[in-house]
């Protein structure tokens, strides 16, 4: 009697960060995301853009489980993210995010604020996380305000907080939720800079997600541009530059 060979299991690449499969997202009868494939690879950076409402936020929200997605697949190194919330820390220690909207512990210094995810749940003593708080806040152009409280920061400098918290921790992926949004128009220019150097030399994939054209072309290694809850176009910024295959890109 003949048997029928099983179909080998699929297994996503050591080379791929993050990939996203066919993935539905919805808020009541709202389709917000629809159908989303998307490959991370590790080390990229990838700039998720497109008009207010397209579902930029909502998808990188996804990614950290912020946010259940509904139907399809997200798997972040490896570990596929489920209504089973069993792997959800593993995954969210080796991620770092940014908000568009400051979630600082008003109670706790800047320095403080920085070093927390470092010494608890990555186990670093605090000499060095210290250390390495102070570094990146140094990279952000705050050093100065280690010892204040947010309460005492203004909010492109709390911002720029935000950004150095995310990047002490060393994460393996890096979410940034439209992270230069209350920063003045220098600033915001120096800062793309360094955010492109900052993760070029940290070797972090990193997803970014923007409604600035200039920031997207400048920042990315490649760019998904999104319409009503569903890439339109994924490539290079120089593909989506000169290839563009809709009137939107």
């Amino acid at each position: 009697m003949e048997q029928t060979a099983k179909k080998p299991e699929l297994k996503v690449s050591d080379e791929v960060a993050v990939q996203i499969t066919n993935m539905n997202k919805w808020y009541g009868q709202f389709h917000v995301l629809r159908d989303v494939d998307l490959t991370v690879m590790r080390g990229e950076r990838i700039v998720i853009a497109g008009p207010s409402g397209s579902g930029k936020s909502t998808l990188i929200r996804c990614i950290n489980r912020l946010e259940e997605h509904q139907s399809g697949k997200i798997v972040v190194d490896g570990t596929e993210l489920t209504s089973d919330l069993k792997n959800i820390d593993k995954v969210r220690s080796e991620v770092g995010m940014v908000f568009q909207h400051f979630n600082l512990f008003p109670h706790l210094t800047i320095l403080e604020n920085c070093t927390l995810a470092p010494i608890w749940v990555r186990k670093i003593p605090k000499k060095e996380a210290e250390e390495t708080a102070m570094h990146f806040l140094t990279k952000v152009k705050i050093p100065d305000q280690a010892l204040k409280y947010p309460g005492q920061l203004s909010g492109g400098q709390q911002q720029r907080v935000e950004l150095a918290r995310a990047l002490a921790v060393r994460p393996d992926c890096l979410l940034l939720d439209e992270p230069l949004s209350n920063l003045d128009a220098k600033l915001r220019l120096e800062m793309r800079g360094e955010i492109r150097r900052i993760c070029k030399a940290g070797g972090s994939t990193t997803i970014y997600v923007t409604h600035d054209q200039k920031e997207a072309l400048s920042i990315a290694d490649r760019i998904a541009l999104l319409k009503d809850g569903k890439p339109v176009q994924i490539g290079t910024p120089g593909e989506l530059y000169h290839h563009p295959r809709t009137t939107l890109v």
